[in-house]
Protein backbone atom coordinates (compact mmCIF):
# COMPACT_ATOMS: atom_id res chain seq x y z
CA UNK A 1 0.00 0.00 0.00
CA UNK A 2 0.82 3.28 -0.74
CA UNK A 3 0.13 6.77 0.52
CA UNK A 4 -0.06 9.85 -2.16
CA UNK A 5 0.24 13.75 -1.73
CA UNK A 6 -0.79 16.23 -4.03
CA UNK A 7 0.75 19.81 -3.59
CA UNK A 8 -0.53 23.09 -5.54
CA UNK A 9 -0.51 20.91 -8.65
CA UNK A 10 -1.46 22.20 -11.81
CA UNK A 11 -1.65 21.53 -15.16
CA UNK A 12 -0.77 23.93 -17.90
CA UNK A 13 -0.53 22.46 -21.63
CA UNK A 14 1.94 24.26 -23.90
CA UNK A 15 -1.34 26.42 -25.60
CA UNK A 16 -2.01 28.06 -22.46
CA UNK A 17 -4.92 26.01 -21.69
CA UNK A 18 -4.87 25.39 -17.94
CA UNK A 19 -6.41 22.17 -17.48
CA UNK A 20 -6.19 21.58 -13.20
CA UNK A 21 -5.27 24.60 -10.93
CA UNK A 22 -4.03 24.08 -7.69
CA UNK A 23 -5.03 20.55 -6.81
CA UNK A 24 -4.43 19.86 -3.24
CA UNK A 25 -4.88 16.44 -1.54
CA UNK A 26 -3.55 13.79 0.60
CA UNK A 27 -4.25 10.37 0.14
CA UNK A 28 -3.91 7.58 3.08
CA UNK A 29 -2.57 4.10 2.74
CA UNK A 30 -5.84 1.92 1.34
CA UNK A 31 -8.25 4.31 0.60
CA UNK A 32 -10.40 4.28 -2.42
CA UNK A 33 -10.73 7.81 -4.09
CA UNK A 34 -13.09 8.39 -6.81
CA UNK A 35 -12.71 11.26 -8.40
CA UNK A 36 -15.91 12.44 -10.38
CA UNK A 37 -17.49 15.75 -12.24
CA UNK A 38 -18.19 16.00 -15.76
CA UNK A 39 -16.22 15.63 -19.22
CA UNK A 40 -13.59 18.29 -19.00
CA UNK A 41 -13.07 18.98 -15.56
CA UNK A 42 -9.30 17.78 -15.28
CA UNK A 43 -10.32 14.38 -13.15
CA UNK A 44 -8.30 12.41 -16.23
CA UNK A 45 -5.88 15.12 -16.51
CA UNK A 46 -4.77 14.75 -12.95
CA UNK A 47 -5.00 11.01 -12.58
CA UNK A 48 -2.56 10.54 -15.24
CA UNK A 49 0.17 13.21 -13.58
CA UNK A 50 -0.37 10.53 -10.54
CA UNK A 51 0.64 7.86 -12.94
CA UNK A 52 3.84 9.79 -14.52
CA UNK A 53 2.18 9.51 -18.14
CA UNK A 54 1.30 13.58 -18.07
CA UNK A 55 4.39 16.03 -16.24
CA UNK A 56 3.21 18.53 -13.75
CA UNK A 57 3.65 21.61 -14.61
CA UNK A 58 3.29 23.70 -11.06
CA UNK A 59 3.76 21.89 -7.76
CA UNK A 60 4.70 18.69 -6.16
CA UNK A 61 3.57 14.88 -6.01
CA UNK A 62 4.96 12.69 -3.43
CA UNK A 63 4.49 8.66 -3.15
CA UNK A 64 4.92 7.54 0.36
CA UNK A 65 6.63 11.04 1.07
CA UNK A 66 9.22 10.65 -1.37
CA UNK A 67 8.76 13.53 -4.39
CA UNK A 68 7.71 11.63 -7.73
CA UNK A 69 7.69 14.60 -10.18
CA UNK A 70 10.40 13.30 -11.92
CA UNK A 71 10.03 9.41 -11.78
CA UNK A 72 9.14 7.67 -14.48
CA UNK A 73 5.39 5.37 -14.79
CA UNK A 74 7.40 2.56 -14.20
CA UNK A 75 9.08 3.11 -11.09
CA UNK A 76 6.10 4.70 -9.76
CA UNK A 77 4.91 0.82 -9.35
CA UNK A 78 0.94 1.96 -10.30
CA UNK A 79 -1.35 -0.50 -12.09
CA UNK A 80 -3.81 1.16 -14.55
CA UNK A 81 -7.08 0.24 -15.56
CA UNK A 82 -8.03 2.31 -18.77
CA UNK A 83 -11.57 2.71 -20.35
CA UNK A 84 -10.50 0.45 -23.19
CA UNK A 85 -10.19 -3.30 -21.58
CA UNK A 86 -7.26 -3.31 -24.26
CA UNK A 87 -6.47 -6.94 -24.13
CA UNK A 88 -4.52 -8.73 -26.38
CA UNK A 89 -6.89 -10.45 -28.61
CA UNK A 90 -4.73 -13.50 -29.51
CA UNK A 91 -3.95 -14.49 -26.19
CA UNK A 92 -5.76 -16.30 -23.95
CA UNK A 93 -6.94 -14.93 -20.61
CA UNK A 94 -3.81 -16.94 -18.58
CA UNK A 95 -1.79 -15.22 -20.93
CA UNK A 96 -2.94 -11.63 -20.72
CA UNK A 97 -3.06 -11.84 -16.93
CA UNK A 98 0.33 -13.02 -17.18
CA UNK A 99 2.27 -11.11 -19.69
CA UNK A 100 3.08 -8.23 -17.68
CA UNK A 101 4.66 -10.19 -15.04
CA UNK A 102 6.57 -12.32 -17.93
CA UNK A 103 8.39 -9.25 -19.24
CA UNK A 104 9.64 -8.64 -15.62
CA UNK A 105 11.08 -12.08 -16.03
CA UNK A 106 9.32 -13.41 -13.00
CA UNK A 107 9.93 -17.58 -12.79
CA UNK A 108 7.10 -19.37 -13.99
CA UNK A 109 5.82 -21.26 -10.80
CA UNK A 110 5.63 -17.94 -9.16
CA UNK A 111 3.07 -16.32 -12.13
CA UNK A 112 1.35 -19.35 -12.27
CA UNK A 113 0.69 -19.08 -8.78
CA UNK A 114 -0.29 -15.46 -9.25
CA UNK A 115 -3.24 -16.30 -12.04
CA UNK A 116 -4.36 -18.61 -10.56
CA UNK A 117 -5.01 -16.71 -7.31
CA UNK A 118 -6.11 -13.34 -9.13
CA UNK A 119 -8.38 -15.66 -11.22
CA UNK A 120 -9.87 -17.16 -8.05
CA UNK A 121 -10.95 -13.97 -6.81
CA UNK A 122 -12.02 -11.87 -10.08
CA UNK A 123 -14.33 -15.35 -10.45
CA UNK A 124 -11.98 -15.70 -14.12
CA UNK A 125 -10.88 -19.72 -12.63
CA UNK A 126 -12.82 -21.46 -15.67
CA UNK A 127 -12.35 -18.76 -18.42
CA UNK A 128 -8.33 -18.82 -18.23
CA UNK A 129 -7.75 -20.69 -21.99
CA UNK A 130 -10.62 -18.33 -23.43
CA UNK A 131 -9.69 -15.96 -25.67
CA UNK A 132 -11.25 -12.17 -25.30
CA UNK A 133 -13.75 -12.47 -27.90
CA UNK A 134 -15.30 -15.52 -26.39
CA UNK A 135 -15.92 -13.13 -23.26
CA UNK A 136 -18.55 -10.88 -22.08
CA UNK A 137 -17.66 -7.44 -21.51
CA UNK A 138 -18.03 -7.77 -17.65
CA UNK A 139 -15.67 -10.78 -18.40
CA UNK A 140 -13.42 -9.00 -19.95
CA UNK A 141 -13.08 -5.38 -17.49
CA UNK A 142 -12.13 -8.38 -14.85
CA UNK A 143 -9.44 -9.28 -17.25
CA UNK A 144 -8.16 -5.72 -17.16
CA UNK A 145 -8.54 -5.92 -13.19
CA UNK A 146 -6.66 -8.99 -13.25
CA UNK A 147 -4.13 -7.71 -15.45
CA UNK A 148 -3.39 -4.80 -12.95
CA UNK A 149 -3.94 -6.35 -9.73
CA UNK A 150 -1.43 -9.67 -10.43
CA UNK A 151 1.40 -7.06 -10.57
CA UNK A 152 0.39 -6.44 -6.45
CA UNK A 153 1.65 -2.76 -6.65
CA UNK A 154 0.52 -0.45 -4.20
CA UNK A 155 -1.24 1.90 -6.17
CA UNK A 156 -4.39 1.38 -8.37
CA UNK A 157 -5.40 4.01 -11.08
CA UNK A 158 -8.66 3.21 -13.29
CA UNK A 159 -9.84 5.57 -15.89
CA UNK A 160 -13.45 5.32 -16.09
CA UNK A 161 -13.02 1.27 -16.48
CA UNK A 162 -17.21 0.66 -16.55
CA UNK A 163 -18.05 3.20 -19.12
CA UNK A 164 -18.36 0.35 -22.16
CA UNK A 165 -20.15 -1.88 -19.93
CA UNK A 166 -24.34 -1.89 -19.98
CA UNK A 167 -26.31 -0.97 -16.91
CA UNK A 168 -26.66 -4.10 -15.88
CA UNK A 169 -22.98 -4.68 -15.79
CA UNK A 170 -21.93 -1.93 -14.16
CA UNK A 171 -23.99 -2.48 -11.47
CA UNK A 172 -22.41 -5.81 -11.04
CA UNK A 173 -18.87 -4.85 -11.49
CA UNK A 174 -19.12 -2.08 -9.12
CA UNK A 175 -19.62 -4.17 -6.69
CA UNK A 176 -17.31 -7.04 -7.74
CA UNK A 177 -14.24 -3.90 -8.11
CA UNK A 178 -15.31 -2.51 -4.42
CA UNK A 179 -15.43 -6.34 -3.04
CA UNK A 180 -11.37 -6.77 -4.97
CA UNK A 181 -10.08 -3.83 -3.19
CA UNK A 182 -10.91 -4.77 0.10
CA UNK A 183 -9.44 -7.76 -0.93
CA UNK A 184 -6.45 -6.87 -2.24
CA UNK A 185 -5.78 -3.55 0.23
CA UNK A 186 -3.85 -0.89 -2.67
CA UNK A 187 -4.45 2.40 -2.44
CA UNK A 188 -7.50 3.44 -4.99
CA UNK A 189 -7.87 6.10 -7.60
CA UNK A 190 -11.03 5.71 -9.64
CA UNK A 191 -11.87 8.47 -12.49
CA UNK A 192 -15.57 8.85 -13.29
CA UNK A 193 -18.48 11.36 -14.87
CA UNK A 194 -21.20 9.02 -13.06
CA UNK A 195 -22.07 10.53 -9.19
CA UNK A 196 -23.80 6.68 -8.46
CA UNK A 197 -20.16 4.78 -9.08
CA UNK A 198 -18.71 7.60 -7.30
CA UNK A 199 -21.34 7.66 -3.99
CA UNK A 200 -21.77 3.67 -3.97
CA UNK A 201 -17.61 2.67 -4.08
CA UNK A 202 -15.87 5.65 -2.48
CA UNK A 203 -13.97 5.92 0.59
CA UNK A 204 -14.04 9.78 -0.23
CA UNK A 205 -15.05 11.77 -3.14
CA UNK A 206 -13.25 14.47 -4.77
CA UNK A 207 -15.93 16.81 -6.67
CA UNK A 208 -14.18 18.39 -9.69
CA UNK A 209 -15.25 21.23 -11.95
CA UNK A 210 -13.35 23.35 -14.60
CA UNK A 211 -9.97 22.11 -13.14
CA UNK A 212 -10.85 22.97 -10.04
CA UNK A 213 -11.45 20.61 -6.79
CA UNK A 214 -15.29 21.56 -5.48
CA UNK A 215 -15.30 19.69 -2.66
CA UNK A 216 -13.70 16.62 -0.73
CA UNK A 217 -15.64 14.66 1.90
CA UNK A 218 -17.21 11.14 2.16
CA UNK A 219 -20.15 10.28 0.47
CA UNK A 220 -22.85 11.00 3.15
CA UNK A 221 -20.80 14.48 3.81
CA UNK A 222 -21.15 15.28 -0.01
CA UNK A 223 -24.89 14.25 -0.01
CA UNK A 224 -26.35 16.38 3.41
CA UNK A 225 -23.55 18.90 3.27
CA UNK A 226 -22.78 20.05 0.16
CA UNK A 227 -20.48 23.69 -0.39
CA UNK A 228 -22.01 24.96 -2.87
CA UNK A 229 -24.85 24.53 -5.91
CA UNK A 230 -22.52 22.77 -8.18
CA UNK A 231 -22.27 19.89 -5.65
CA UNK A 232 -25.24 20.36 -4.81
CA UNK A 233 -26.78 19.58 -8.25
CA UNK A 234 -23.92 17.03 -9.52
CA UNK A 235 -24.38 14.49 -6.34
CA UNK A 236 -27.61 12.66 -5.96
CA UNK A 237 -30.07 11.42 -8.64
CA UNK A 238 -32.61 13.24 -9.92
CA UNK A 239 -30.65 16.54 -9.07
CA UNK A 240 -31.45 18.82 -6.38
CA UNK A 241 -34.43 21.21 -7.02
CA UNK A 242 -33.28 24.88 -6.95
CA UNK A 243 -35.29 28.29 -6.98
CA UNK A 244 -34.04 31.56 -7.03
CA UNK A 245 -36.01 34.27 -4.69
CA UNK A 246 -35.43 37.66 -3.36
CA UNK A 247 -35.34 38.79 0.02
CA UNK A 248 -38.84 40.71 0.95
CA UNK A 249 -39.46 41.05 4.98
CA UNK A 250 -37.06 38.13 6.07
CA UNK A 251 -39.33 36.03 3.79
CA UNK A 252 -38.58 33.85 0.03
CA UNK A 253 -41.04 32.75 -1.83
CA UNK A 254 -41.26 28.90 -3.16
CA UNK A 255 -44.14 29.90 -6.02
CA UNK A 256 -46.57 31.16 -3.59
CA UNK A 257 -45.54 29.80 -0.27
CA UNK A 258 -43.80 31.78 2.01
CA UNK A 259 -40.29 30.27 4.13
CA UNK A 260 -39.39 32.85 7.04
CA UNK A 261 -35.80 32.17 7.04
CA UNK A 262 -35.62 32.71 10.86
CA UNK A 263 -37.31 29.02 10.63
CA UNK A 264 -34.35 27.91 9.08
CA UNK A 265 -30.63 30.35 9.57
CA UNK A 266 -29.13 31.89 12.67
CA UNK A 267 -29.16 35.54 10.94
CA UNK A 268 -32.93 36.20 10.98
CA UNK A 269 -32.81 39.12 8.43
CA UNK A 270 -31.32 39.69 5.45
CA UNK A 271 -31.70 42.75 3.33
CA UNK A 272 -34.65 43.36 1.19
CA UNK A 273 -33.70 42.06 -2.45
CA UNK A 274 -31.05 40.04 -1.90
CA UNK A 275 -31.42 36.93 -4.08
CA UNK A 276 -31.05 33.51 -2.28
CA UNK A 277 -31.36 30.41 -4.03
CA UNK A 278 -33.92 27.90 -2.24
CA UNK A 279 -32.65 23.94 -3.03
CA UNK A 280 -34.43 20.54 -1.68
CA UNK A 281 -33.96 17.40 -3.17
CA UNK A 282 -36.67 15.39 -5.06
CA UNK A 283 -36.65 12.83 -2.38
CA UNK A 284 -36.75 15.06 0.53
CA UNK A 285 -40.55 15.95 0.10
CA UNK A 286 -43.64 14.49 1.97
CA UNK A 287 -47.15 14.66 -0.02
CA UNK A 288 -49.42 16.79 1.76
CA UNK A 289 -49.38 19.33 4.45
CA UNK A 290 -47.00 18.72 7.08
CA UNK A 291 -45.76 21.05 10.80
CA UNK A 292 -42.18 22.10 10.27
CA UNK A 293 -42.24 22.34 6.73
CA UNK A 294 -43.35 24.80 4.17
CA UNK A 295 -46.20 23.64 2.04
CA UNK A 296 -45.89 24.12 -1.66
CA UNK A 297 -49.07 23.63 -4.51
CA UNK A 298 -47.41 22.66 -8.02
CA UNK A 299 -49.12 21.37 -11.02
CA UNK A 300 -48.14 18.09 -12.24
CA UNK A 301 -46.50 17.91 -16.01
CA UNK A 302 -45.07 14.47 -15.95
CA UNK A 303 -45.00 11.68 -13.77
CA UNK A 304 -42.11 8.67 -14.33
CA UNK A 305 -42.87 4.79 -12.63
CA UNK A 306 -39.48 3.32 -11.76
CA UNK A 307 -40.74 0.62 -9.65
CA UNK A 308 -39.59 1.22 -6.19
CA UNK A 309 -40.58 5.42 -6.60
CA UNK A 310 -41.81 7.95 -9.15
CA UNK A 311 -40.66 11.06 -10.55
CA UNK A 312 -42.85 13.28 -10.88
CA UNK A 313 -42.22 16.83 -12.66
CA UNK A 314 -44.08 19.64 -11.45
CA UNK A 315 -44.44 23.98 -12.44
CA UNK A 316 -44.39 25.87 -9.27
CA UNK A 317 -45.36 28.77 -11.16
CA UNK A 318 -43.15 28.83 -13.84
CA UNK A 319 -40.03 27.19 -11.96
CA UNK A 320 -39.39 23.66 -13.18
CA UNK A 321 -39.09 20.84 -10.13
CA UNK A 322 -38.97 16.99 -9.72
CA UNK A 323 -40.23 15.28 -6.91
CA UNK A 324 -40.05 11.92 -6.07
CA UNK A 325 -43.07 9.97 -4.62
CA UNK A 326 -44.21 6.18 -3.19
CA UNK A 327 -45.72 4.90 -6.49
CA UNK A 328 -48.89 4.15 -4.78
CA UNK A 329 -48.74 7.72 -4.57
CA UNK A 330 -48.53 9.22 -7.77
CA UNK A 331 -50.76 11.94 -8.37
CA UNK A 332 -52.42 12.33 -11.81
CA UNK A 333 -51.18 14.64 -14.69
CA UNK A 334 -52.49 17.87 -14.88
CA UNK A 335 -53.57 18.04 -11.59
CA UNK A 336 -52.61 20.49 -8.81
CA UNK A 337 -50.45 18.38 -5.94
CA UNK A 338 -49.74 20.12 -2.41
CA UNK A 339 -46.07 18.96 -0.55
CA UNK A 340 -44.36 19.81 2.24
CA UNK A 341 -40.22 20.52 2.13
CA UNK A 342 -39.09 19.81 5.87
CA UNK A 343 -37.60 22.92 7.59
CA UNK A 344 -34.53 20.27 8.21
CA UNK A 345 -34.03 19.39 4.14
CA UNK A 346 -34.24 22.77 3.23
CA UNK A 347 -30.42 24.05 1.26
CA UNK A 348 -30.32 28.02 0.94
CA UNK A 349 -27.88 29.06 -1.04
CA UNK A 350 -26.24 33.04 -1.91
CA UNK A 351 -26.74 33.86 -5.41
CA UNK A 352 -24.15 35.70 -6.20
CA UNK A 353 -21.12 33.29 -4.74
CA UNK A 354 -23.24 29.73 -5.16
CA UNK A 355 -21.81 29.04 -1.66
CA UNK A 356 -23.92 27.42 0.77
CA UNK A 357 -25.96 29.10 3.72
CA UNK A 358 -25.89 26.73 6.98
CA UNK A 359 -29.41 25.33 7.81
CA UNK A 360 -29.07 25.75 11.84
CA UNK A 361 -31.42 22.92 11.63
CA UNK A 362 -29.61 20.59 9.41
CA UNK A 363 -27.67 18.15 12.57
CA UNK A 364 -25.41 15.42 10.71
Amino acid sequence: MAYLSLKDVNKIYPNGFHAVHNFNLDIEQGEFIVFVGPSGCGKSTTLRMIAGLENISKGDFFINGKRANEIGPREREVAMVFQSYALYPHMSVYDNMAFGLSLQGVDEDVIEKRVSETARILGLTDYLDRKPRALSGGQRQRVAVGRAIIRKVGIFLMDEPLSNLDAKQRVTMRSEITDIHRKVGATTIYVTHDQTEAMTMADRIVVMKDGYIQQVGSPYELYFKPVNMFVAGFIGEPPMNFITSEVKDGKVQIGKAELALEKILDKENYDNGKSLVVGYRPEAIVLGAKENSVVVKAIVELTELLGDNTNVYVDIDGVKSILKVDPHDTPEMDTEVEFSIPYDSIYLFDKETENVIENKLRQL
